[in-house]
């Protein structure tokens, strides 16, 4: 039975045989593309105009080549307004070697997908040490970074308005939130979550999608700024759980002891203990209180 030809010879004679297919690709103009469309096709061809020598990639790295640089452009536009012909011309290949790895923009697209999914969902991973607010605090700093790098793409995807959208990139950003809930949980240490304590937690990683992703567009309130908002909305969120369940108040005991004055939890406390002084607020939450 006669062998298959090895990857790499594969992989450069496929691109061989289309390098004129690949000739004056980055001048075209996409029909109908806006200036996030042109900007798209600026970008590949800035990126695919001087390549330096090829190096024979065999298939594995050829994949893993066109993820990364589909990714990268994914990242920096929705992905409506990034074609084939984007992703071929700045991994330096042609349109049919792309097709030769996936059978389309949207196969490219998920995949690329789920390789920022897993990076986001590590994100959220933190050593067990220190105060919790503090751990969320570092946790939220590696996420808005994510936010920040992967910003058109995956804001056009998050806020359900990508024609890339579809059940695929649905459970990708799904298992996401399911990661990122399962280790808020674990940073508790709960024996055993309570429906609404899982509401809560999943509630807060909507709200933290929601107002990272406004961010995005309008930057008046600083960055250090947020990530502390939002800290100090998971535990504002979750203090009131705890009012409702009083089993679960006996647990968060323990967290609430290990708060230090300093961190996201002692300056909530005293913001929120300060309202107690404004003329008029004060005495009507008192009596709120006391009633």
């Amino acid at each position: 039975m006669a062998s298959s030809p090895t990857p790499a010879v594969s992989d450069d004679r496929a691109e061989d045989e289309h390098a004129t297919a690949r000739a004056g690709r980055t001048g075209r103009a996409r029909r109908g593309a806006g200036a996030a469309g042109a900007g798209a096709t600026a970008a590949a061809a800035g990126a695919g105009g001087e390549r330096a020598p090829r190096r024979r990639l065999s298939v594995d790295e050829r994949r893993e080549q066109l993820i990364a640089v589909a990714l990268d452009l994914f990242s920096k536009y929705p992905p409506e307004d990034v074609s084939i012909d984007d992703i071929a011309a700045a991994a330096g290949a042609s349109r049919p070697l792309v097709y030769h790895y996936f059978p389309g923009k949207q196969a490219l697209y998920e995949e690329s997908l789920r390789r920022a999914g897993r990076e986001l969902a590590g994100r959220f991973e933190e050593d067990a040490q220190g105060p919790l607010s503090e751990r969320l605090y570092r946790v939220m700093g590696r996420y808005l970074d994510f936010v920040d790098s992967h910003g058109p793409g995956f804001a056009a995807l998050l806020r359900g308005g990508s024609v890339a959208a579809s059940p695929g990139t649905t459970a990708v950003i799904d298992e996401v939130r399911r990661a990122a809930q399962e280790q808020i949980l674990v940073h508790l240490a709960v024996a055993e979550p309570s429906a609404g304590l899982r509401r809560t937690v999943r509630a807060w990683i909507a709200n933290a999608e929601i107002t990272s992703l406004d961010w995005l567009t309008d930057r008046s309130v600083p960055r250090e700024e947020l990530q502390l908002q939002l800290v100090q909305e998971f535990v504002a969120a979750l203090t009131l759980t705890a009012a409702r369940e009083p089993a679960l108040a006996v647990e968060l005991a323990g967290f609430f002891a290990g708060e230090r004055p300093e961190g996201p939890t002692g300056r909530l406390v005293r913001e929120l203990a300060g309202l107690l002084s404004v003329p008029g607020l004060g005495s009507h939450l008192t009596r709120l209180a006391t009633s």
